[in-house]
């Protein structure tokens, strides 16, 4: 059944996409504690001429209702080419941007906190959450917004449009990186700070996992026994090790 009181066509593709279906031209998705404060900041976001999905309100199951975006998941395209990189690097920096100047309520809880937070943030800001359209190049799941900073964010994006992972290659990996920093555009205090950030915001990811499977918590819990810990945690040291072809390409 797919009309707006009926199931709809489940969505798969992420990792905590439970209850997400897709009816019609919409997305269904569970109304969570932060919704509120999320729907607030896409709108924010729209006004300030970024393309993210529309937020459509609740449906009559209590549902979140929002704009489905047509097109490719950049994760099925995985490793992206330089120039949809410097695109994505672009797009990064127009959302940190845009975010500037916003309410940063000290009470809204993320996953995985940014030390001094200070700005609006996706906190998700990778493959498996982009995308590829026609005409548009949109990130979707804003579910995990929140408080962070921009050299936080900017880190764990690196790290997914890099593909930072391994068995892939340094200096291939190191060539990805950057052309997704060359279209960011950072100043030079964030090229700087950007390694040991990725190296920090990699194996905070392993240690979120980890913590989540010790306490019973979903979907982290079985994400790390699926295979997402073992990845991550190859993912920190891999990032770790490589720190000088990152600087390297990143200072470039």
């Amino acid at each position: 059944m797919d009309d707006a009181h009926g199931t709809g066509q489940a969505l798969t593709g992420g990792n905590a996409s439970a209850g997400v279906v897709r009816v019609g031209d919409t997305v269904r998705k569970p109304w969570l504690p932060s919704t509120e404060r999320t729907v607030a900041y896409l709108l924010a976001l729209r006004d300030r001429g970024i393309d993210v999905p529309e937020p459509q309100g609740r449906d009559d199951a209590g549902r979140f209702v929002l704009e489905y975006v047509p097109g490719t998941m950049a994760i099925d395209r995985d490793p992206l080419d330089a120039e949809l990189l410097r695109r994505i690097g672009a797009l990064v920096r127009a959302i940190h941007d845009a975010s500037v100047g916003l309410p940063v309520p000290d009470d809204w809880g993320v996953l995985i906190p940014a030390e001094r937070a200070d700005l609006l943030c996706h906190n998700d800001l990778a493959s498996w959450n982009l995308v590829i359209g026609d005409e548009r190049l949109v990130f979707i799941d804003w579910d995990a917004a929140g408080p962070s900073t921009r050299l936080w964010d900017l880190a764990y994006a690196a790290i997914s449009f890099g593909h930072l992972f391994p068995p892939d290659e340094p200096d291939a990996a190191a060539g990805r990186l950057a052309a997704f920093i060359d279209g960011y555009a950072p100043d030079d205090t964030l090229r700087t700070a950007l390694p040991t950030a990725m190296a920090r915001r990699a194996r905070a990811m392993h240690r979120l996992l980890r913590r989540s499977h010790e306490r019973g918590e979903e979907p982290w819990a079985s994400m790390y026994l699926n295979g997402h810990g073992e990845h991550w945690d190859q993912a920190a040291d891999y990032v770790a090790e490589h720190d000088r072809a990152w600087r390297k390409a990143i200072d470039r």
